[in-house]
């Protein structure tokens, strides 16, 4: 079976303490580990303020990761993401090709601006 590109993005309640958070961060990175995933990277975004109030909650620490891992490999991991009380919320995606793709081209800093194209329609009217 081959494995999936999956881009995992989760909310750790804010109450907790700095070390606290790292410590949730790894236990996440952890789970990925032992369900057979491998993290590509692991993008900490800190407290962001949220645009309504998630379990009584005005802001959270957002952390954002890619890895790879068999399709069966998801379910459990957010069963224990849904059940931990730390994680206020996550959002698992799975990457096709066109995703990729674009991804390929972001780490590379060449995706293309198509909006400068139409940028210069606008101004020549």
């Amino acid at each position: 079976m081959s494995k999936n590109f999956y881009e995992l993005t989760y909310i750790i309640n804010p109450v907790l303490e700095e070390e606290q958070f790292k410590v949730a961060v790894e236990k996440v990175n952890d789970l990925v580990k032992k369900h057979g995933g491998e993290i590509e990277e692991v993008d900490e975004w800190g407290l962001r303020k949220f645009e309504y109030e998630i379990d009584n909650k005005g802001s959270g620490y957002y952390v954002n990761m890619y890895f790879t891992a068999l399709g069966e490999a998801i379910a459990p991991i957010e069963r224990a993401l849904k059940i931990d009380d730390d994680i206020l919320r996550y959002l698992t995606l799975k990457y096709d090709a066109k995703m990729l793709r674009h991804r390929e081209l972001q780490q590379k800093n060449a995706v293309p601006d198509i909006f400068a194209v139409e940028e210069e329609k606008d101004e020549d009217e």
